[in-house]
């Protein structure tokens, strides 16, 4: 018997649920990429005002590095010694070679703190190493 000339197939029309889906799905991670990033900078650390501050590109896979004014680090809003940022930025630079970090020094921040991160850096072969900094406020637009 032949079954196939009774059965005819119908024409599949474009499906919205699935498409409805996918972007719920693109929502939901660029919520989330977007918290996640304002957790990394979001720390009560006012940074310094330079005439060349400008707001530059963010690299993937970039770490920031946040030193408060009591000169305590912070990575990801995680409070770290500094032996323990270097086993970190070593385990980085040994799997990524030009891994880029960012230092955010609070603007009361001693020198000698944000030295002891350099140092840091310079040990374990990071060299893509550059500091946050805001550009000055126009006090005519205030």
């Amino acid at each position: 018997m032949d079954f196939r000339k009774r059965h005819t197939r119908d024409q599949v029309g474009f499906q919205m649920a699935p498409m409805v889906d996918i972007m719920f799905l693109l929502l939901i991670l660029f919520m989330a990429a977007n918290i996640f990033a304002q957790w990394e900078t979001k720390m009560g650390i006012t940074v310094p005002t330079a005439d060349s501050g400008i707001r530059g590109i963010r690299q993937p896979g970039e770490i920031i590095v946040n030193i408060d004014e009591k000169g305590l680090i912070y990575v990801n809003s995680v409070e770290m010694s500094p032996d323990r940022l270097q086993q970190l930025l070593s385990q980085v630079a040994d799997a990524f070679r030009d891994q880029p970090v960012i230092i955010r020094a609070d603007r009361s921040t001693k020198h000698e703190d944000v030295i002891r991160v350099l140092d840091i850096c310079r040990e374990v072969d990071i060299w893509n190493v550059a500091f946050a900094s805001l550009p000055p406020k126009d006090e005519s637009s205030e």
